[in-house]
């Protein structure tokens, strides 16, 4: 701790200990404000709060910096791949060939669930959404494993850790195959990991999927790019549940809870719905762009900004030239995509939106790639589910191995009626 803090409340002056972390990033620490003072902070949003110290993930929004356990995300998405960057933030290293062989050799042991799970599959109706189901599976898979309750230690840590990062996919794939009516299709341990998930979602029990290497680099790019992204509100709500000392699964359950509101994980399919709405009306993008332009015209360009980065969403020039390498090497011809790729110029030379820095953000370019792998539109935040897998049990990890976690418990102000009498019913008119 350094410096201090001054307040001065109804005439009385306080001195508040300011933190300073790794970065340089400052905060006032108010754990004592309210029995100090009587005062509480009111943050709506927590737009300005910070709810823990956490060793996980930096991100600088103002110039554009992304950092896994301080890991640039530049050298992980040139160098790394998406299993090896999961171990890097759960544990804290990147791994040495043992660690990532044992890692890895956990990913294909705990990849099949238990045969009973496929009963509760069969209770969803085909309209059920994806995320529904993969949420109601993750907690309904703990159920199997009662060692999740069990006194804490490393090893079986490790274990459901890798049970979780490998079964996300095969419950993802297996809710989409529900949903098309079609048989189910189980992994093979001779495939890695993104591609044992591709060929879950499309081989036939008669035809294997081809697996096309840019297919499967580029989507393993767009797990380890949304690997973790600090307390956004999924990883805040695992933490809020891992408060509670509930279990691994429930609290990775209650983080797809959390992504699969349509203000979270559901923007890059908000970007596609955007493409179709504008494919509909007969338009290139240029009726679109001028009216995003006018404020009462109620169109607003989706995926474009960020709420944290200032500048250019440092996955997004990552994701864009991945983008461009998957849509020139699989000459696909599909009028969103041109769409699309008429919307990005615009963003990047329109002087309205530089000035207003709206850029193409990480969303706008993974929901592309996505429709051109083939990928449903109501899968896009399943995708993004099982790339923020890693940070979810990461952010856990930190809550269980702190001695000094408590509870979370927020406070609020209160703005309800003041103490009034219970008035019988009779008495309550008509």
């Amino acid at each position: 701790m350094s410096n201090m803090a001054k307040l001065e409340l109804d005439g009385n002056r306080y001195e508040i200990p300011t933190v300073t972390g790794s970065e340089g990033e400052r905060a006032i620490a108010l754990g004592s404000l309210r029995d100090a003072t009587g005062y509480i902070t009111l943050d709506e949003g927590y737009a300005n709060t910070g709810s823990c110290q956490s060793a996980i993930t930096f991100i600088d929004g103002e110039r554009g910096i992304l950092r896994y356990r301080g890991v640039p995300i530049e050298d992980l998405a040139e160098q790394s791949s998406f299993i090896e960057t999961a171990y890097l933030i759960i544990y804290g290293n990147l791994p040495t060939r043992a660690q990532l062989r044992r890692f890895s050799e956990l990913l294909t042991d705990n990849e099949n669930l238990h045969e009973d799970m496929k009963y509760h599959f069969e209770g969803f109706p085909s309209t059920a959404h994806p995320m529904a189901i993969l949420s109601a599976m993750i907690n309904a898979s703990s159920c199997f494993y009662p060692g999740l309750n069990g006194p804490r230690n490393p090893e079986r840590f490790d274990i459901h850790a890798a049970r979780l990062i490998s079964q996300v996919r095969t419950i993802a794939a297996f809710s989409y195959r529900k949903s098309r009516g079609l048989p189910i299709i189980y992994p093979k341990r001779s495939y890695k990991y993104t591609a044992n998930f591709l060929h879950m979602m499309f081989s036939d029990p008669y035809d294997d999927y081809e697996l096309k290497p840019e297919v499967v680099k580029a989507l393993d790019l767009i797990f380890l790019l949304h690997a973790d992204h600090e307390q956004n509100c999924s990883t805040a709500t695992v933490r809020m549940v891992a408060s509670s000392q509930a279990n691994l699964f429930a609290c990775a359950a209650a983080g797809v809870c959390a992504l699969w509101g349509p203000l979270h994980g559901g923007a890059n399919q908000a970007v596609v719905e955007m493409l179709q709405e504008i494919h509909r009306s007969g338009d290139d993008g240029s009726r679109f762009v001028a009216a995003a332009k006018d404020k009462t015209s109620g169109k607003r360009l989706m995926g474009f900004g960020h709420r944290v980065y200032k500048q250019y969403d440092p996955r997004a020039k990552i994701i864009k030239r991945a983008c461009d390498r998957l849509l020139d090497s699989m000459r696909i011809d599909d009028p969103l995509l041109d769409i699309a790729k008429h919307l990005e110029a615009a963003a990047l030379q329109d002087p309205y939106f530089i000035e207003r820095r709206l850029y193409p953000n990480v969303d706008f370019y993974s929901g592309i790639i996505m429709r051109a792998v083939g990928i449903p539109i109501e899968m896009f935040t399943v995708i993004f589910a099982i790339g923020r897998m890693p940070g979810w049990i990461a952010n856990f990890k930190e809550i269980m191995d702190d001695p000094r976690s408590r509870i979370y418990r927020p406070r609020q102000l209160y703005t309800g009626p003041t103490a009034r009498p219970y008035v019988p019913v009779d008495q309550r008119g008509t």
